[in-house]
């Protein structure tokens, strides 16, 4: 199921749509993200992933597919997401490389110990 959490136009033109996807059954969260993560729209998604739990934090998912341009905040904000736990899901050239990137410069990963930890209590 799909719930619109988040969209912000300018002159009409669509900048970011951040679309929640929760399946209970079995406890996952997907950010599907559609426009640009730039500028102000960085802080939208900083803003949502905060109004998650840190349970559920731990191993969202968030969906670049429909993402067209990622600034520096933006690339640096899915840094520290990944960091946190949060699994990046690109496809596209650039989305790809920006997805490997972080990958391959974040040391250790995600915080998956402390993930599982979180999800035992």
């Amino acid at each position: 199921m799909s719930y619109p959490t988040k969209e912000q136009t300018c002159d009409g033109e669509l900048m970011l749509k951040i679309t929640e996807q929760r399946v209970v059954e079995v406890d996952s969260l997907t950010l599907v993200l559609e426009g640009r993560l730039a500028g102000p729209w960085v802080e939208e998604l900083s803003a949502s992933w905060h109004q998650i739990s840190p349970e559920q934090q731990c191993g969202a998912t968030i969906d670049l597919a429909g993402v067209t341009f990622i600034d520096v905040h933006g690339k640096a904000l899915l840094a520290r997401l990944w960091r946190q736990g949060a699994e990046l899901r690109a496809s596209g050239c650039l989305t790809r490389c920006i997805v490997e990137e972080i990958r391959r410069n974040e040391p250790g990963g995600p915080v998956r110990k402390n993930c599982d930890e979180l999800r035992k209590e």
